[in-house]
């Protein structure tokens, strides 16, 4: 049965719902959505409401193999029947679906889209929540989860693109029931829920945050020894599945059980309420990376993974892919969204300690004491076995040792006080937010700053591979298609003079490197420079003494960023790469080619090579090739500024 909306709608307004089977009506009545692929395009437009839908992800939704060439043209039919089943907009007559640069945007208002209702229902319950009013809190929480009927669009998952949209749409529903759920418990009323927690903690095992639910409700409503079960059951499945323990707050509740009669939930207190976003805002140009994209959003969106690297070389878009997906995620991370630069403007890492106490002050984390987590001043540097000891069972680093904070950095580097670090992992094992710590230096760096338990998620985005993390998962960035660094270019000097010159425009963003950062900046440059043809900014990019130089917009220079990941490198990585990238032909050079370059044997060869393709500063096949069959490649604009520096002939602007 589909609920009508909260607020009433005028007669004739079409009403969707995607919080079970796709489905429409008006007045009352069920509407025809047409055939599948048809009903596959409008769920798609409707799960991303007044948000431009790229082409290429529409066709990804209903052609995800291998689309026919007649795909635009078929989906301009499907948009033309969502147009004609949505009407005009009532405000100003307008279509409410037109085609921009973005791609399609449907325009809905909220009294006529169930997940728009969902989700102003949930922040005002959660408003309420953080006011003190719980039985105004219960009440909205509980009206969102009304519209929530069973699996979001559970006719369309075939699709792989509408499956990934319903599994977003069902984690923030999981988010709210877990949120009306403690409410209810809060306010002593553990019973209601019951039910409800059990079915959900069958349907997803490994949601910590729902097992703790269900473990006070039971316990709340005199079932111990059924809330002390469910704890077991959560222990066992995690170490026959995953090889973990339960988080230390869940251990500590199960603990408190075990000594006392019927309570409250006691970790009430101790789960500050949602501290809001501290993001930057979203890249306007973002451009290309659908794969890799959805892979992080859809691993983010998993409760399985709580630390993912995106890697890459300097300027090849990390921070844009990993800002894009922390924007996107919205209410699947309750606790908040946080975004924090680990360097300083002119490229030096911070320590562990200041970016920790920027943390703090953002997530509102106390440490011991009721003082904010702090910040570099009062740390103390004998203290940097805390982040050993965090990962020891994974790194083999033995527990006792002391952990350097980043490359280069004396015995005198500020490290993270065990109190603080104790209150951050605290802070992580009770809230489910999601941090992105950008731009890091090492693995060293960022060790005692990782979620130890608990539902939160952290991105790290980095020049290097971070190959000495364990566990996590890995996104390595390369090089923009054609395509890709094409249309890029096309969103910063228009389309229509990307038309005029085609083959020009080819060369511009192939001499580039196709590096979203050089290709952005040469478009932001050419944009001021009107009068410039394409084809003479070409030939000007593709003389290897000018290139550095014309990839300059303002106070972006492609030559300071290519500094500051030179600087990251070891003195003998630098040296080797110097001695690469000056005979380096642009097409790549072989094991052999390296051994001539470096004066060394086959083995040193091998070693230098990959060292530097740990540092993000040599690119190597994606599949798996023997080591005189692979073809390496400097990036180019790295090869060129390493000859400026091997000739002597680097200049700071």
């Amino acid at each position: 049965m589909i609920r009508p909306p909260a607020r009433p709608a005028p007669a004739g307004t079409v009403y969707f719902s995607l919080l079970g089977p796709l489905t429409a009506v008006r007045d009352g009545r069920p509407l025809p959505l047409g055939p599948r692929k048809q009903r596959l395009v409008l769920a798609t437009l409707l799960a991303r409401p007044n948000t431009p839908v790229p082409v290429d992800v529409l066709t990804d939704a209903v052609w995800p193999d291998d689309p026919p060439r007649t795909a635009r043209k078929n989906l301009q039919v499907y948009v033309s029947a969502a147009r004609a089943l949505l009407g005009s907009d009532s405000r100003d007559g307008r279509d409410r679906v037109v085609h921009g640069c973005g791609g399609y945007r449907l325009t809905i208002g909220e009294g006529e889209l169930d997940t728009l209702r969902f989700r102003s229902l949930a922040r005002a319950g959660r408003a309420a929540g953080e006011r003190g009013d719980l039985r105004m809190a219960a009440r909205l929480l509980r009206e969102a989860l009304d519209l929530w009927e069973g699996p979001p669009l559970n006719d369309l998952r075939d699709s792989t693109g509408v499956a990934e949209e319903a599994e977003r749409l069902e984690a923030r529903c999981l988010t709210v029931y877990e949120d009306w759920a403690e409410t209810e418990i809060e306010l002593g009323r553990a019973a209601v829920a019951v039910d409800g927690l059990r079915d959900l903690v069958e349907r997803h095992p490994l949601r910590e945050r729902l097992r703790v639910a269900w473990m006070n409700s039971l316990h709340q409503s005199g079932r111990q020894a059924e809330a002390l079960a469910v704890y077991d059951d959560y222990r066992q499945l995690l170490a026959r599945e995953l090889g973990l323990e339960p988080s230390p707050a869940m251990a500590a509740l199960y603990r408190a059980m075990l000594g006392r009669g019927r309570t409250a939930r006691p970790a009430a207190a101790g789960r500050e309420a949602a501290h809001g976003t501290a993001l930057p805002a979203a890249p306007r140009d973002f451009t290309g990376r659908r794969e890799e994209l959805r892979e992080l959003l859809a691993l983010l969106g998993s409760p399985d993974e709580r630390v993912v690297v995106v890697s890459g070389p300097v300027g090849s878009g990390k921070s844009a892919l990993a800002l894009r997906a922390a924007h996107l995620l919205g209410d699947g991370f309750p606790d908040g969204r946080f975004h924090v630069q680990v360097r300083r403007e002119d490229g030096s890492a911070r320590t562990p300690a200041e970016v920790l106490g920027e943390l703090g002050r953002l997530c509102g984390v106390r440490a011991p004491g009721g003082s904010g987590v702090p910040a570099e001043s009062a740390v103390t540097a004998a203290s940097a076995e805390t982040a050993a000891s965090a990962v020891a069972a994974d790194s083999a680093v033995p527990a006792d040792a002391t952990v350097p904070v980043g490359p280069e950095r004396g015995p005198a580097a500020a490290a993270v006080s065990q109190g603080a670090a104790d209150a951050w992992q605290r802070w992580l094992s009770l809230h489910r937010a999601l941090i992105v710590l950008d731009d890091v230096p090492d693995e060293a760096f960022v060790r005692g700053l990782l979620p130890r338990s608990g539902p939160s998620s952290v991105v790290l985005t980095a020049r290097g591979q971070l190959a000495g993390l364990a566990p996590v998962h890995r996104i390595a960035l390369g090089a923009l298609a054609d395509g890709e660094a094409l249309e890029l270019l096309g969103k910063l000097i228009g389309p229509g003079r990307l038309r005029t010159d085609p083959a020009a425009a080819l060369r511009i963003v192939r001499a580039c490197g196709a590096l979203p950062l050089a290709v952005g900046v040469g478009g932001m440059r050419l944009a001021v420079l009107r009068h410039l043809p394409l084809a003479e900014y070409a030939d000007r990019l593709g003389d290897p003494s000018a290139a550095l130089d014309e990839l300059v917009a303002g106070d972006i220079s492609v030559r300071l960023h290519m500094a500051s990941g030179w600087q990251d490198l070891s003195a003998d990585d630098r040296r080797a790469l110097g001695r690469l990238a000056g005979p380096a032909p642009e097409g790549g050079f072989t094991l052999d080619g390296a051994m001539e370059a470096l004066g060394c044997g086959e083995r040193a060869a091998i070693r230098t090579v990959e060292s530097l393709i740990d540092a993000g500063a040599v690119t190597s096949p994606a599949g798996e090739v023997t080591a005189h069959a692979a073809l390496y490649e400097v990036p180019r604009l790295l090869c060129l500024y390493a000859r400026e520096r091997e000739e002597g002939r680097f200049s700071p602007g």
